[in-house]
């Protein structure tokens, strides 16, 4: 039970978007890794197969087609322990960059908005260019990943991380590394479908952070439809009796709006935290203390 309570606490806690998103794949990843251990020991792997095929994305568009489901699915299941835990681990020392700075909400659109384009991009070449043709489906985070990882050192390319045995190195040659090793996996003929949708996840990511950096929010309306998928899921604040304070006004500051946090955020994606005001830091100091 406690485990529960804790996976419901990071649902409820707010601005934890990327631990939920983590989550969200580390259950995905149990739940179909039972449902594969129940169909091995009773010899029957047909529906093991059935809900594989109905969560990866195939590289048919004609068959996508009758699952575009899998558009959203694919980047949120894994069925490679190795492959969920260097996918998490990437987005998760990235994650955190984008959090800093940008804010959860970034960062959520982020991944789920590199996700998507990593797998329209992998069908476009798939369907498009015969020489990309693959007969494959696709499964796994490892684009929207990649959308964050590109995202990062596109955001704060000089920043650095101690890598073991190199020591410290700055993100925007880490990000480097990982294009070069993904154009020569390709060039081997290796994994052909997930190095495709690599590349279009973090061609994403950079013009995402481009943009952004120029004042252009291409997750402005992804913003505004996620807000309102919460309020559906939000229950109704209960009316509650209060009374006057006969002692005067409480000297603990009000916590302040989402409104609020949302302008502050924007003030520091565009000139930095330093540009903030006393005032605006407090307010962003007692909402981080909130959550």
């Amino acid at each position: 039970m406690s485990i529960i309570n804790d996976f419901k606490y990071a649902f409820r806690k707010r601005n934890n978007g990327l631990i939920q998103i983590i989550l969200i794949n580390m259950i995905v990843f149990v739940v179909v890794l039972l449902i594969n251990v129940i169909f091995y020991l009773t010899a029957n792997k047909g529906l093991f197969h059935f809900i594989g095929d109905n969560l990866s994305i195939p590289a048919n568009f004609n068959e996508f087609i009758y699952k575009p489901w899998t558009l959203i699915t694919y980047f949120f299941t894994h069925f490679d322990p190795f492959h969920i835990l260097f996918n998490m681990l990437g987005l998760y020392w990235f994650g955190k960059l984008i959090g800093e700075y940008l804010g959860n909400r970034h960062l959520v659109a982020l991944y789920i908005l590199g996700g998507l384009f990593s797998g329209l991009f992998f069908l476009l070449l798939s369907n498009s260019i015969p020489a990309f043709y693959s007969s494959n489906s696709m499964i796994g985070a490892s684009g929207a990943v990649y959308a964050v990882v590109l995202g990062a050192a596109t955001l704060i390319p000089d920043y650095t991380f101690f890598v073991f045995l190199l020591g410290p190195v700055k993100i925007k040659y880490i990000a480097a590394f990982f294009i070069v090793i993904t154009f020569f996996e390709i060039s081997i003929g290796s994994n052909l479908g997930g190095n495709l949708a690599h590349l279009g996840g973090a061609l994403f990511g950079y013009i995402y952070i481009s943009r952004l950096k120029k004042g252009n929010d291409w997750s402005l309306y992804f913003i505004k439809f996620f807000d309102w998928i919460k309020k559906l899921f939000k229950a109704k604040p209960k009316m509650k009796v209060t009374y006057r304070n006969q002692q005067g006004p409480s000297s603990t500051p009000s916590t302040p709006s989402e409104e609020e946090i949302d302008k502050i955020l924007d003030k520091i994606t565009k000139s930095g935290y330093e540009s903030l005001s006393k005032d605006e830091k407090q307010k962003l100091f007692h909402a981080s203390q909130k959550n």
